[in-house]
C-alpha cells in the first residue's frame, strides 16, 4: 500500500457503534445511511443462519475462517460454508435461494446484473474478498515448444492454424476469463479469433490440462501452483503483472436478499471483514488459514500447495523465484475490501470489449446499484479500526500502461485495438 493510498484511507475518522445489538457490542447510526436497518428498530440479524457457497479456491479462505474461528458469532449469525462445483452452481444456487450469498466471480455477479451471465437477476456485491492471486498456467508441451511468455506463444499461434491452442477460463463473464484475455490481447493474439476458449471449473483445470485438453488456463490458487507441483505446466505471469491489486473475488448475493435481510447482510459483511483483518495480521494466522484451507472439507489438496503462494513465496516452474510484492491479500488495512464502484465498471468496460454485451451501459448507475457501500460502511464501522477511503472510485494502472480510474467508461471500453 502506498503513502498515498493509506493518506486517502486515513482521511475518513473510523467510529464504533455505541449503542445497540448484543452482538454488535453498540452501534450508532452513521449520516446518510438511515435505511431499512434500522427502520425497525433492531439490528438483529433477521436470519441467524446463512448458507455461504464457495468454490475450491485459496481466495475463499476468509469465508471460510469467518466460520471455523467463529467471528460469525460475535454479529449473531452461523455462517454455514457450502462447496460448490463450478461457478454455474453457484450462480444458479445463489437466484434460487438454496444459498443465502457466496464467494463469488466480481464478473458473474454484473452479468447476472445484465442478463449476459444467466437470466437478468437484479444482484448485489457486499464487499471485495481478495486482490490479486490468480495466474495463467502454460502446459509443459508449450515450453518444449519453446514458449515462456506473451511474446514467443505469439509467434508460436501465428505459426499454427487459428484454433490449434485452447485456452480455458472458468466462466466467460468472470475475472480470469478478463485476465486471459487481456493477456493474450496485449500480445496481439485474439482469444476469439486466433486461439479455441473453453470453460473448465477450476478443480478440473489439472487434470483437464494433463490429458491434453488445453495449453493454457488461467484460474485461480492453487491450482496453478498444482499444475507445476504435478510437473504439467508452468507460470506464464500471475494476474497481479497484469493489474497489480486488482479486484478478484466479491462476497455477493442478490438485491432481494439484502433488502429482506439487510441486517443479516450487515453482520455477514463484517463476520467476513473482521476474518479478512485476522488472516493478514500475520504470516502464524496465512498459515493456519492453509492448513485448514487445505483440508477435504474445503480445497482438498496438500498444505504446500497453497502455503507457499498465500505467503507470497513464488517459483513459477521455468526456474524463478521471487518473493511477491503483490501476492494474495485479504485485507491490507481496509483497502482490499471496500466495493469501489470503479473495480465493477472496469469489468462492464471488458465485457464491452469483447462482444458480452452490444453497447455501452450506464456504466456508474449500475455499479451504484450492484456495490452496496453502504452495508459496507455500517460494517467496517461494526468491526472498528477499519480505514474507509474517501472516494468510490481508485486509479490503477495496468499492464500496457493505461490507466483505469472510472472517469470515461464508454472511452476506455472503445480504446482498445483489439477487441471482438
Amino acid at each position: 500500500m502506498t503513502q498515498n493510498d493509506k493518506k486517502t484511507f486515513g482521511e475518513l475518522s473510523r467510529r464504533r457503534f455505541i449503542a445497540g445489538s448484543v452482538a454488535l457490542g453498540g452501534s450508532m447510526m452513521m449520516p446518510g445511511f438511515i435505511n431499512s436497518v434500522w427502520a425497525a428498530g433492531s439490528d438483529a440479524p433477521e436470519k441467524k443462519e446463512l448458507r455461504v457457497g464457495f468454490i475450491p479456491l485459496t481466495d475463499c479462505s476468509s469465508v471460510v475462517m469467518a466460520a471455523v474461528k467463529k467471528f460469525d458469532e460475535k454479529y449473531g449469525i452461523k455462517i454455514i460454508p457450502v462447496k460448490e462445483s463450478s461457478w454455474a452452481s453457484v450462480r444458479d444456487k445463489l437466484v434460487s435461494g438454496e444459498l443465502d450469498a457466496a464467494h463469488v466471480l466480481y464478473g458473474l455477479v454484473y452479468g447476472l446484473q445484465l442478463g449476459v451471465s444467466g437470466p437478468q437477476h437484479d444482484m448485489a456485491m457486499l464487499m471485495t474478498l481478495n486482490n490479486n492471486g490468480q495466474a495463467i498456467t502454460l502446459s509443459n508441451q508449450l515450453k518444449q515448444a519453446g514458449v515462456t511468455d506473451a511474446e514467443s506463444l505469439k509467434k508460436l499461434v501465428d505459426a499454427s492454424d487459428k484454433g490449434t491452442y485452447t485456452f480455458a477460463q472458468t466462466l466467460p463473464t468472470g475475472t480470469h476469463a478478463m485476465w486471459l484475455y487481456y493477456w493474450l490481447g496485449n500480445a496481439g493474439i485474439h482469444p476469439f479469433d486466433d486461439v479455441r476458449n473453453v470453460v473448465v471449473p477450476p478443480p478440473q483445470m489439472v487434470v483437464n490440462m494433463k490429458i491434453g485438453n488445453m495449453s493454457g488456463f488461467c484460474v485461480g490458487e492453487p491450482w496453478n501452483q498444482r499444475a507445476i507441483q504435478d510437473d504439467i505446466g508452468y507460470t506464464a505471469i500471475t494476474s497481479q503483472e497484469i493489474w497489480p491489486d486488482h479486484p478478484e473475488k466479491i462476497l455477493g448475493t442478490t438485491s432481494a436478499w439484502v433488502a429482506a435481510n439487510p441486517n443479516s447482510a450487515r453482520a455477514l459483511t463484517a463476520a467476513v471483514l473482521d476474518a479478512s483483518r485476522w488472516i493478514d495480521t500475520s504470516d502464524a494466522n496465512r498459515i493456519e488459514t492453509a492448513q485448514t484451507v487445505a483440508a477435504r472439507a474445503y480445497i482438498n489438496t496438500p498444505v504446500a500447495t497453497i502455503q507457499g503462494r498465500m505467503l507470497g513465496n513464488y517459483d513459477n516452474g521455468l526456474g524463478k523465484q521471487w518473493q511477491d510484492a503483490h501476492s494474495m491479500r485479504f485485507f491490507n488495512d481496509g483497502a482490499v475490501n471496500y466495493p469501489y464502484l470503479s473495480d465493477g465498471m472496469w469489468f462492464l468496460t471488458q465485457h464491452k470489449r469483447w462482444g458480452l454485451i452490444d453497447s455501452d451501459p450506464d456504466y456508474l448507475a449500475i455499479a451504484r446499484k450492484i456495490n452496496r457501500t453502504d452495508v459496507y460502511k455500517q460494517a467496517a464501522t461494526a468491526v472498528g479500526g477499519v480505514n474507509l477511503p474517501a472516494d468510490d472510485m481508485r486509479t490503477s494502472t495496468l499492464m500496457d500502461g493505461k490507466v483505469w480510474n472510472g472517469s470515461n467508461p464508454a472511452e476506455y471500453a472503445n480504446s482498445f485495438a483489439m477487441k471482438r
